[in-house]
């Protein structure tokens, strides 16, 4: 059994807001220096929901990413975690892409690798919430796609899906090949071991440029882009203050209660 998990470098979501600057010129958020950069933590979630079917059937994890000058680092912990193949799409032209750009790369790969019964992507990256990229390489691959699944069981030709709803999950079938995207609900992904750092160290990831997957420059990234973003600014709160007064301190709470009243709010 093949599976592919597609995993996304991000900013670490828990800087703090002031680790960012706004670039009004280009419509982006910059992190500074000082800000680590992760794997998303829900495609941690679809690496270990890949592993844990490797632990049942001996299945094969290849892991995919996106980007340009990825941190080798970074892209290589789902290797110590326990995938056994790691190829990246490492070029500028992959850069500044929406979801239907990057899904649109992704599945050209995905077509490259050729082999796979189960492809997985977290539920949405933590940077844009988008949630977009694995329902469109299901679509751009002619696959059925199942979200925000909390257990995958694979039996035969088949996958049972518990899936994440308002009030509780639904279980469902889909015959594989399949797109799945993991949620957070999955558990917590395991720990890299000693054994795996020490054996993936050996594994080099393979490159792929856009000529390698099939695409021109110009069908990549910010140039294929489908969304164009008009405005970008940081929330501004604001909060106004009114003082109640009163000769004494009961009518200043009768004062209170009656602007209280006046607003509704009793």
């Amino acid at each position: 059994m093949n599976i592919i998990v597609c995993i996304k470098e991000i900013p670490d979501p828990e800087a703090t807001i002031d680790s960012f600057r706004l670039d009004q010129e280009n419509k982006a958020l910059v992190s500074s220096s000082k800000v680590l950069r992760v794997v998303n933590p829900f495609d941690e979630q679809a690496v270990e929901a890949a592993l844990r079917i490797k632990d049942k059937t001996g299945a094969k994890v290849t892991v995919l990413s996106l980007g340009n000058n990825l941190d080798r680092v970074v892209v290589k912990k789902p290797l110590h975690m326990g995938a056994d193949e790691l190829i990246l799409l490492e070029d500028g032209a992959f850069v500044g892409g929406d979801s239907w750009s990057t899904a649109h790369a992704l599945a050209a790969a995905i077509r490259k690798i050729g082999e796979y019964d189960l492809i997985l992507c977290g539920r949405q990256a933590a940077d844009t919430n988008a949630g977009q990229t694995g329902m469109g390489i299901s679509e751009f691959l002619g696959l059925p796609c199942v979200t925000v699944a909390r257990k995958i069981d694979i039996t035969g030709n088949t996958a049972t899906v518990e899936r994440v709803i308002n009030n509780g999950y639904e279980t469902v079938e889909v015959a594989l090949p399949t797109v799945i995207t993991v949620s957070n609900e999955l558990g917590q992904a395991r720990y890299p071991s000693i054994k795996n750092i020490a054996k993936s160290n050996s594994i080099k990831p393979v490159i792929w440029q856009p000529s390698d997957i099939g695409l021109k420059p110009e069908a990549c990234g910010m140039l294929a882009r489908r969304i164009r973003t008009a405005s970008l600014y940081l929330p501004v709160f604001e909060a106004t203050c009114e003082v109640v007064v009163g000769e004494t301190i009961q009518e200043a709470a009768q004062n209170l209660a009656v602007r209280l009243r006046l607003e509704r709010i009793l």
